[in-house]
C-alpha cells in the first residue's frame, strides 16, 4: 500500500515512515482508555480524538485497522503507586457502592461523552477485570525468566535483574539511579528489593474489596500488567501503534515494554505516539489534582470559568486546532475563538451546498485536497488541514459573492474534499444540519418565511417591522445576514 505517512516514534524520538508489519493491509493499534471513577473531562478528550483521528485516517488510506482502546477497572491505585487504595474502590467505599456500580456508571458516562465528541467506538474495548487469568499468566511467565519476584504474597518486577539483561528506561529515556532518586517513598516499600521495582501483583489487605485467587495470594494485578497482558491477546506479540498520552510515558508504558521483553524476550510495539496535555495555567489538568473541568459542565456551561455551553465539535474543533504532540492551554476565551473559526468553516461548507456552478471558470483551483492528504501525512498535522480548508472557504465565499465563476467539477471536487477532510477524517459533525428522523422542512420554511415579510417591510421602508422581526429571530437564536441576492440565516453554534 503506497502512502507517505510519517508518524513521530516517541521510541526514537524522530519522524519515521510507517510500514506496517503485515503485508496484508491490517494495522494492530492499542491506546490506554480511562480509569473509570469519575466523570470524562477536557483531558481524556485529547487522547481519545487525537487516536480517532489516526483511526479515521488509516481508514481513509485503505487499511483495515484492529482498534484496541481499554477500560482501567482494577488495580490503578491512588497516586500511581505501588501502594495505597485503589481509585475504583475508593470511589466505590465512599458511595457505599459494588466497585463494579462505579466502574459501569462511569464506563457509561465516558460513551456517551465520546459519542457526542463523534469520537469512534474501538474494535475492541477489553476490561482489566475480564483479563484477570491472562495477567497472572504474564506475571507466571515473567517469574519463570527470573526478572520477577515473590515478597508477602505480592510480585514484584525487578528492574535491576531487567537491566543488567536489557535496558530499562528505552522510552522514556531514564535510568535506575534517574528513577531511584525521583522515586518518593512509599509505605510498604520494604517489600521490594529495589525503590524502583513495581507491582504485577499485589496481596490484596484484609479491606480490599476487589480481589482473585492466584498461586501468590489473593489480591489483584498491578495497574501495567493490563495493557501488556490484552494487548497482546487482541494484537498478538507484535503489533503496529501503541499510543496514550504524555503522561503515561512513564512509568506506564516504560513498564509495559519491560514486561513484555521479560515475558517475550523482544519489544512488542513498533511505533509509540503520545498526545501532549491539555493545561490551564500551565498546569497538566487531571483528576487528582482537582483542576479538571467535565465535559458536561462544558455542554452545560456550568463552571465558573466558562461564559456559556460550548458545542461538543466546538471542543473537537479546539484540540483539533493544535498539533496533538503540542501544548494546548485551555482557556474560555480560546474556546470562544474556536466556537468562531468552526462556524465560519461550516458556514463555507453550507455556502457550497447553495452554490449554483458556472458553464466555465474563472480561476484556477489549488489541489485542496492534495495540500491536505500531505498535511496529514506529516504525523497528522490537523492545524495545516483546518488552515487549507479555510483557504477553499475564501474561494467558495468569493464565488458565493460573484466575485469569481466555478466549474461544476470544481464544485464537486471542493465537496470531495470537505467531505473527506472535515467530516470523514477530522471527525467534525454538521449539527446545525440536525439529525435523526426530525423534519426539518416546516421549521426552515417558517423561518424563510418570517424573512420575507421582513424583505417585503424593508423594500416599502417600514423600518420598524424589518427592525424588529430581525430582533426577536436573533433573540431566538439565529443570525441573519442580508446578501445581495437577500438573506441568508443560520442557527447559531
Amino acid at each position: 500500500m503506497k502512502h507517505q505517512l510519517l508518524i513521530y516514534n516517541t521510541r526514537n524520538r524522530k519522524k519515521e515512515l510507517f510500514v506496517p508489519l503485515n503485508e496484508n493491509g491490517v494495522v494492530g493499534m492499542y491506546v490506554c482508555g480511562p480509569t473509570v471513577y469519575g466523570d470524562p473531562h477536557l483531558g481524556h478528550t485529547r487522547p481519545a480524538i487525537t487516536f480517532d483521528v489516526l483511526f479515521r485516517y488509516l481508514k481513509e488510506l485503505g487499511y483495515k485497522v484492529r482498534y484496541v482502546r481499554n477500560i482501567t477497572d482494577v488495580g490503578h491505585l491512588e497516586h500511581d503507586a505501588d501502594e495505597g487504595e485503589d481509585k475504583i474502590a475508593k470511589k466505590a467505599r465512599l458511595e457505599q457502592l459494588e466497585p463494579m456500580e462505579v466502574a459501569q456508571y462511569y464506563t457509561n458516562r465516558y460513551h456517551a461523552a465520546m459519542q457526542a465528541l463523534n469520537v469512534l467506538p474501538p474494535s475492541i474495548e477489553p476490561h482489566a477485570t475480564g483479563h484477570i487469568i491472562e495477567q497472572e499468566e504474564l506475571v507466571k511467565e515473567i517469574l519463570a525468566s527470573g526478572l520477577a519476584y515473590e515478597s508477602n504474597g505480592s510480585v514484584y518486577f525487578d528492574t535491576h535483574e531487567y537491566n543488567k539483561r536489557y535496558r530499562y528506561g528505552v522510552l522514556s529515556g531514564r535510568n535506575l539511579d534517574d528513577v531511584k532518586d525521583a522515586s518518593r517513598e512509599l509505605d510498604g516499600v520494604g517489600e521490594k528489593r529495589h525503590q524502583s521495582d513495581f507491582a504485577l501483583w499485589k496481596k490484596a489487605l484484609p479491606e480490599h474489596i476487589m480481589r482473585w485467587p492466584s498461586p501468590w495470594s489473593d489480591g489483584f494485578p498491578g495497574w501495567h500488567c493490563e495493557c501488556t497482558a490484552m494487548g497482546r491477546k487482541y494484537l498478538g506479540s507484535h503489533f503496529d501503534i501503541h499510543g496514550g498520552g504524555m503522561d503515561l510515558v512513564f512509568p506506564h508504558h516504560e513498564c509495559e515494554i519491560a514486561q513484555a521483553v521479560a515475558s517475550q524476550g523482544d519489544e512488542p510495539v513498533r511505533y509509540w505516539m503520545h498526545n501532549n496535555m491539555i493545561t490551564i495555567n500551565g498546569q497538566k489538568m487531571g483528576k487528582s489534582l482537582g483542576n479538571f473541568i467535565t465535559l458536561e459542565q462544558f455542554f452545560t456551561g456550568e463552571h465558573e470559568l466558562l461564559s456559556q455551553a460550548f458545542t461538543p465539535m466546538t471542543i473537537r474543533f479546539f484540540i483539533l486546532q493544535a498539533h496533538y504532540r503540542g501544548t494546548l492551554d485551555f482557556s474560555n476565551d480560546a474556546l470562544l475563538a474556536a466556537q468562531k473559526a468552526l462556524e465560519r468553516m461550516l458556514d463555507g461548507w453550507h455556502r457550497l451546498q447553495e452554490l449554483t456552478p458556472s458553464a466555465a471558470s474563472s480561476v484556477e483551483l489549488e489541489d485542496y485536497a492534495t495540500k491536505c492528504r500531505e498535511a496529514m501525512n506529516d504525523d497528522l498535522n490537523t492545524p495545516q488541514v483546518i488552515a487549507t480548508l479555510f483557504d477553499a472557504c475564501r474561494v467558495i465565499n468569493q464565488a458565493n459573492d460573484g466575485a469569481i465563476s466555478l466549474s461544476a467539477e470544481q464544485v464537486e471536487t471542493l465537496k470531495r474534499t470537505f467531505e473527506t477532510y472535515l467530516f470523514d477524517v477530522l471527525g467534525v459533525r454538521d449539527d446545525s444540519a440536525g439529525g435523526g428522523d426530525v423534519n426539518l422542512e416546516p421549521y426552515k420554511k417558517a423561518v424563510d418565511l418570517l424573512l420575507e415579510v421582513r424583505a417585503n417591510a424593508k423594500a416599502a421602508k417600514d423600518w420598524a417591522t424589518s427592525d424588529l422581526i430581525r430582533n426577536r429571530l436573533a433573540e431566538a437564536g439565529f443570525d441573519v445576514k442580508d446578501t445581495k441576492d437577500g438573506f441568508e440565516w443560520k442557527v447559531k453554534q
